[in-house]
C-alpha cells in the first residue's frame, strides 16, 4: 500500500519529502507526479514505506501538519480506478440535440 500526500508546495523535492517520512520508518519509494504538458509538479505525491505500521504512524503524525507553508493532506492512497481506454466524455448514445420533426412553420 502507499500513502497519498496532498496540498504540497510546487517546490518540494523527492529528497525533502523522503526525509520527512523517514522520521516514521524506512521509505521505499517517493513519486512526485508531474503535469504532462508543463512538466510542473502537480501538488501531490505518493510515498511507500516498509510496513503498514510505519505508514499508519506517518499518516497520524503528518495529516494536517504544516510543511513549507501548507497544511498537508495525508492518508492511505486509494487504488487507481480503471478509466478504460477511451478518450472523451461518457455520453454514449441517447441522442440529445434538437428534434425539429414535423411541420410547424417557425423561423430559424
Amino acid at each position: 500500500m502507499s500513502i497519498y500526500v496532498g496540498n504540497l508546495s510546487y517546490e518540494v523535492t523527492q529528497d525533502a519529502l523522503s526525509a520527512v517520512f523517514a522520521e516514521y520508518g524506512a521509505v521505499k519509494r517517493v513519486q512526485l507526479p508531474t503535469d504532462r504538458e508543463t512538466g510542473r509538479l502537480r501538488g501531490f505525491a505518493f510515498v511507500e514505506m516498509s510496513s503498514e505500521d510505519e505508514e499508519t504512524k506517518a499518516i497520524e503524525a503528518l495529516d494536517g501538519a504544516e510543511w513549507l507553508g501548507r497544511d498537508l493532506k495525508v492518508n492511505k492512497a486509494k487504488p487507481r480506478e480503471d478509466r478504460g481506454g477511451s478518450f472523451g466524455g461518457g455520453n454514449r448514445g441517447g441522442g440529445g440535440g434538437y428534434n425539429r420533426g414535423g411541420g410547424g412553420g417557425g423561423r430559424y
